[in-house]
């Protein structure tokens, strides 16, 4: 492949494959204005070739729409990629040892952050104490977030700072939104510009060109949100497309946000025992944690559609989803169901849920915003999910297929840093999941993963290789492509023309996932992997 040059106007990419259904077997493709001007074969492409300002020979390189990535959370990603990461702690005793070395690193850091400690799977069930993290870091102050983001573990030094008394155990709801507050407060600005930058960078070599940032006032701050949005403006990277979670709508609209929506919390998450459930926890003896009521969902849902906004909600726990359902429902006889139908409102999680909430979701034009990896991660008879829920309740979770087969749009993502960025992997999980009859076939996992994030902001001209749609795609190193047969077999590409049907890598687990080489977004290079 050519090396990196200057932005030109026209490209022609040529002697690959390219991933299109306006030609399944197409080698070729051009680009121009920041728009795709064309696909087709290898031949035709010469009549291309005098008239471009670059031709990039893709030496038997795949090409596909850039992924989207419908929920990240950019700024705590990139924190978390240059700062403490306890995701891979296989010990609590090895937790506190990278506490106490990322102290000795970072003598200047007014409150030391980490993020990803998951005591479900270590020895013991148990997080550190308040005790053990005083004597890590010599009494600093200290915000350690538990992997799903909706507890944390902290100094006695961070509560003071947070004019709080001493507590306990790890910190869930209001105290916990008041510490994180605190810690996330102490962020110099410059350090955060420098985690939204490693965060955005590690999007497009991963071949992201979109992302979906879902902050609010518990998450993140406003100029946290405004500042995010202006680099993405300023400087060459994936998109981002902001989502602002308060139910103040007029707020959303000046913070440039394109919804209240996001993680507008009606619950919180299975694993710090705080998503709302109707029935108890199998490991805990109460049912989670309700922000949010039905008459609240409604009437956000009214003032959203009025004002031309999206509204969305973090539903995750049955008690959750159905308070969501009731609301919009609410909302729809108020206001005419095409009309809800039409502003295309979000949920984000939503994973767990029954026939009728399916069914509710596609009556109501809801689109599930939801994370594969959530699954991959903590699914199966010894996850998590089952901790938690118990086998019965645990296999019913992320039902993927049954979403698709009611007419449900899916937008996948990856909540990063709950999950890391990895969008192949993601597309994994949900041909994979831990319970085959919520597996979907990867082509659909795919388009959920591209065309569905831009169908979630209610573009249905993106996200696919066809002309006139924006040239935002990725160029992949990969090994020979597949089709899934109808028995969901993985079977080899057929050269069949009335297949209709381009071809994806091989995900089966086990073969190595594709290596992205460039990711261009408007028809702007944003990502080259040296070397190539």
């Amino acid at each position: 492949m050519s090396e990196r040059s200057p932005e030109p106007q026209t490209v022609l990419l040529r002697r690959g494959e390219v991933h299109s259904p306006a030609d399944p077997f197409a080698t070729a493709m051009v680009v121009e204005r920041g728009q795709v001007a064309w696909v087709g074969s290898e031949g035709a492409a010469d009549a291309f070739a005098d008239g471009v300002d670059e031709v990039l020979d893709l030496d038997g390189a795949l090409v596909t729409p850039a992924f989207t990535d419908a929920h990240v959370h950019t700024t705590s990603t990139g924190l978390a990629l240059t700062g403490l990461d306890l995701s891979d702690a296989p010990s609590l005793d090895a937790a506190l040892a990278l506490v106490r070395d990322f102290t000795a690193a970072r003598p200047n850091d007014r409150v030391l952050l980490g993020h990803g400690w998951d005591a479900s799977r270590w020895a013991g069930g148990r997080p550190p104490t308040r005790a053990e993290l005083d004597e890590a870091t010599g009494g600093r102050p200290l915000y350690l977030s538990r992997i799903d983001v909706h507890s944390a573990v902290v100094t006695t030094a961070l509560l003071d700072m947070a004019s709080l008394g001493p507590v306990d155990g790890p910190l869930t709801a209001d105290v916990h939104h008041a510490v994180r507050a605190t810690a996330l407060g102490s962020v110099a600005p410059a350090q955060r510009v420098e985690a939204q930058r490693a965060a955005l960078a590690h999007a497009a070599s991963l071949g992201i060109g979109t992302v979906h940032e879902c902050a609010g006032p518990e998450i993140s701050s406003e100029d946290d949100f405004t500042g995010l949005l202006r680099l993405s403006g300023e400087e060459p990277g994936p998109r981002v497309v902001g989502y602002w979670a308060e139910q103040d709508v007029e707020k959303a609209r000046e913070l440039g946000a394109v919804g209240a929506a996001g993680d507008l919390f009606v619950d919180g998450a299975l694993g710090s025992h705080t998503a709302c459930l109707h029935q108890p926890y199998t490991d805990a003896g109460h049912t989670g944690t309700a922000y949010l009521d039905a008459a609240a969902v409604a009437a956000h849902v009214v003032a959203c559609t009025e004002a031309g906004l999206q509204a969305g909600f973090h539903a995750i726990g049955d008690a959750a989803v159905t308070t969501v359902v009731d609301g919009v429902r609410a909302a729809a006889e108020k206001l005419g169901l095409a009309r809800v139908r039409a502003a295309r409102h979000r949920v984000e999680h939503a994973e767990m849920l029954t026939p009728e909430t399916i069914a509710a979701f596609a009556e109501l034009g809801l689109t599930a915003s939801v994370q594969p990896a959530f699954d991959a991660l903590w699914g199966g008879e010894e996850g998590m999910y089952a901790q938690r829920l118990g086998v019965d309740r645990a296999r019913s979770l992320n039902p993927f297929a049954a979403l698709l087969r009611a007419g449900v749009p899916l937008a996948f993502g990856s909540d990063s840093p709950v999950t890391p960025l990895d969008p192949w992997g993601t597309v994994r999980a949900a041909a994979f999941h831990h319970t085959p009859e919520h597996r979907v076939s990867a082509r659909a996992a795919f388009t959920a993963h591209t065309r569905g994030g831009w169908r979630a902001v209610g573009r249905d001209d993106a996200g696919v290789l066809v002309p006139g749609a924006p040239a935002d795609y990725a160029v992949w190193r990969t090994d020979e492509l597949v089709v899934q047969a109808p028995d969901d077999r993985v079977a080899r590409w057929s050269t069949d023309p009335r297949s209709g049907t381009p071809g994806l890598p091989d995900l089966t687990p086990g073969h190595d996932l594709p290596v992205c080489l460039r990711t261009v977004v408007g028809g702007r290079t944003v990502f080259v992997r040296p070397g190539e």
